[in-house]
C-alpha cells in the first residue's frame, strides 16, 4: 500500500485502528465495553517515547484512578508489541498512569500490529479528537509528522478533520521563544494570545504583560499591531545635546539683539540663525550686519 493510500486510509478508519475504542461513553445507560485481546501485566506495557501527549494533570488522573478502583478499565489500552516481548501504548497512556495510580497488577489491551510512522499518526489523532494535546504538544506532533514522514500540511488536515490553516497556525507557534512556549504549555497563555505575538518584537517581555494584565486576545492583537507600527516607523536621530559654552553664547547674543540666535557648529561648517517676524527686524538685522 503506498503512503497516500495510507493516509487516506488513516483519516478515515482510525476507529477501525483502534477498535472504537475512545469514543464518548453513553450516557444515562451502562458504557459498552470493548472485549480486549488480553490482560497483561501492566509492567510489562510501556510508554511510548514519540508520544505528542507531554503533560498530565496529576488531579485529573487521581480522579480517573478512583474510578478505575471502583470500575475497573472500561476501555482497554490499544498497544503493539516490540521485539522484547513488551507492548508499547499506542493510545491511553493516560489510563495506564491511573492504572498505576490505582494499584493495578494488570490492564486489558487490544494489541495492533502497526509501524512507528501509523502508531504515531493514531497517538496524534486519538489526542486532538479527545482535544487531550495543549497547543504545543499539538504542533510538536504535527511537526514531527512532516520531519520525519514527509506529511505536507493539507495531509495532516485530512488526517485529522482539520483545515490546512489550523496546522499552518499550529505550526507557527513553534516560532515562539522558550519562555512564551512554557507559557502556552503550560495553559497561562492561550494558542490565540500567543499567535498574536510572534511577529512582534519582543514575544516575551508582551507575553508577560498579557498574562500580568488579563487581557483579551483581542487586547493582545492591538498590543501586537502597536509593536509591529513602532518597529516600521522610522527612528529619528537623536541630536546630541549642545555644550554649555554654545547655549551661554545664544543667550548672550539674543539678549543683545532681541532676537531668537541659535548656533550650530557640530557635523560640518558652522551656522548661525536670527530668527525674525516682522520686515523692521529684518531691516535691523541688515544694519547691524552692514555696520560691523
Amino acid at each position: 500500500m503506498n503512503d497516500d493510500v495510507s493516509k487516506r486510509r488513516l483519516g478515515r478508519g482510525l476507529a477501525a485502528l483502534i477498535g472504537e475504542m475512545d469514543q464518548p461513553m453513553p450516557t444515562g445507560n451502562a458504557p459498552v465495553n470493548v472485549s480486549p485481546d488480553r490482560m497483561v501485566p501492566i509492567e510489562n506495557i510501556t510508554r511510548n517515547p514519540r508520544n505528542p501527549r507531554r503533560h498530565f494533570d496529576e488531579s485529573e488522573l487521581q480522579d480517573l484512578a478512583s474510578s478505575i478502583r471502583q470500575h475497573g478499565i472500561v476501555q482497554p489500552i490499544v498497544t503493539r508489541t516490540l521485539p522484547d516481548g513488551q507492548f508499547e501504548i499506542i493510545a491511553g497512556e493516560r489510563r495506564w498512569r491511573a492504572s498505576q495510580l490505582a494499584g493495578l497488577v494488570e490492564v486489558p489491551v487490544i494489541v495492533r500490529n502497526v509501524d512507528d510512522r501509523t502508531a504515531l499518526e493514531i497517538a496524534i489523532v486519538e489526542n486532538v479528537q479527545r482535544s487531550d494535546l495543549n497547543p504545543l504538544e499539538e504542533a510538536l506532533g504535527y511537526e514531527q509528522l512532516i520531519a520525519e514522514h514527509g506529511y505536507t500540511q493539507n495531509d495532516l488536515g485530512d488526517i485529522i478533520g482539520k483545515s490546512r490553516s489550523h496546522v499552518a497556525n499550529s505550526l507557527r507557534l513553534l516560532k515562539l521563544p522558550s519562555p512564551v512556549r512554557d507559557m502556552l504549555s503550560s495553559g497561562t497563555l492561550s494558542a490565540g494570545h500567543a499567535r498574536a505575538l510572534i511577529p512582534t518584537s519582543d514575544p516575551t517581555a508582551l507575553a508577560k504583560a498579557v498574562v500580568a494584565k488579563g487581557m483579551s486576545v483581542r487586547d493582545a492583537e492591538r498590543l501586537a499591531q502597536n509593536d509591529i507600527r513602532s518597529q516600521s516607523e522610522p527612528q529619528t536621530a537623536t541630536k546630541p545635546e549642545k555644550d554649555s559654552d554654545t547655549v551661554a553664547l545664544e543667550r548672550t547674543l539674543t539678549d543683545s539683539l532681541g532676537l531668537e540666535v541659535k548656533i550650530n557648529h557640530r557635523g560640518g561648517p558652522g551656522q548661525i540663525r536670527i530668527s525674525y517676524k516682522t520686515l523692521e527686524q529684518l531691516e535691523e538685522i541688515c544694519r547691524l550686519l552692514e555696520r560691523r
